[in-house]
């Protein structure tokens, strides 16, 4: 699993962003060229199987660890087994 860090640009509601994969043998001199060019690190690293996949936990704002975390114990568990359980019978 891949692990990326994304950067926006100041008051644009995080609508203008980047990311790079951490990786890259080119990592700490495209961080320091975004930076300079005034873009922020925005949230923390966001691991991923592939950069589309990352790209949609930075737009989710991580509700999905929110969700894995409700998942991790019993309450949130019977909640969401619920409520999957009603959509089914819809």
């Amino acid at each position: 699993m891949a692990k990326y860090q994304f950067f926006c640009l100041p008051k644009t509601e995080r609508r203008n962003f980047t990311f790079l994969d951490m990786a890259s043998s080119t990592f700490q001199e495209e961080k320091t060229q975004l930076l300079q060019a005034g873009f922020i690190v925005d949230d923390d690293v966001i691991y991923a199987d592939t950069p589309e996949e990352a790209t949609d936990k930075f737009r989710s704002h991580f509700t999905h660890a929110v969700g894995d975390y409700a998942h991790a114990h019993v309450a949130g568990g019977m909640a969401a087994g619920l409520m999957n359980l009603l959509r089914w019978f819809k």
